[in-house]
């Protein structure tokens, strides 16, 4: 396995400065990420330092509960692509799915996923396992591409890798041929490991250089 092109490397820094970008997109050409996942205003610097690599450019919409309007999330996803993003990931809208507004989260995400290739963020460690069980099948209703746990403010740490590895298997299962993230608190290549035995295709992680380095010793 080419542990590299399964990570998302992740850089959510608010307030980060261009050469701070410009490194960190070096870093991320130097190892060979599957993508790069930014906030959106970083999105465009990115994409331009990016430009050629093949290394893809992922923004993060609405996090961390996705809060906006669909109007609001939709002028977001907009804007991102016009930015030049490849993939967007954005997190569902947490508080109507648990207050049993299905009908409505199931429009947004659709009307979302027209914009552009999307990975939809369900929070995971907010939902009980049927809840991840009909996020994911929702995801996958809506057009996505891939179903991912979690994204900043993430309610599981890292000491409960194993509960989100559970999550990993619900949503494989209620979701078969979409793809699965796993993302918050995989920081060594023992949690890459754990992430992927349980299913996930993609790993989303800020220690994408240090998990790399690791699997070289």
């Amino acid at each position: 396995m080419d542990i590299a092109k399964i990570i998302d490397q992740t850089f959510l820094k608010k307030g980060a400065s261009d050469p701070k970008m410009e490194e960190v997109c070096e870093e991320t050409k130097k190892y060979g990420f599957r993508g790069l996942c930014v906030l959106p205003e970083h999105t465009k610097l990115v994409k331009e330092c990016l430009k050629g690599t093949g290394i893809k450019v992922i923004t993060l919409v609405d996090e961390p509960t996705g809060t906006s309007t669909t109007k609001e999330r939709i002028k977001m996803a907009q804007k991102a692509k016009a930015d030049g993003t490849d993939e967007i990931d954005v997190v569902m809208q947490i508080d109507a799915f648990k207050n049993g507004r299905y009908d409505d989260v199931l429009e947004d995400l659709k009307a979302v996923c027209q914009v552009a290739p999307t990975k939809v963020i369900i929070g995971s460690g907010y939902l009980t396992d049927e809840e991840i069980k009909k996020a994911s099948q929702m995801v996958k209703e809506a057009g996505a591409i891939c179903v991912k746990t979690a994204t900043l403010n993430d309610p599981l740490d890292h000491s409960e890798l194993p509960e989100k590895a559970k999550h990993l298997r619900i949503m494989k299962e209620s979701a078969p041929g979409l793809l699965v993230k796993a993302a918050g608190g995989v920081r060594t290549l023992a949690d890459l490991e754990m992430m992927v035995e349980a299913g996930a295709d993609i790993i989303g992680t800020s220690s994408g250089v240090e998990i790399i380095n690791e699997a070289n010793k």
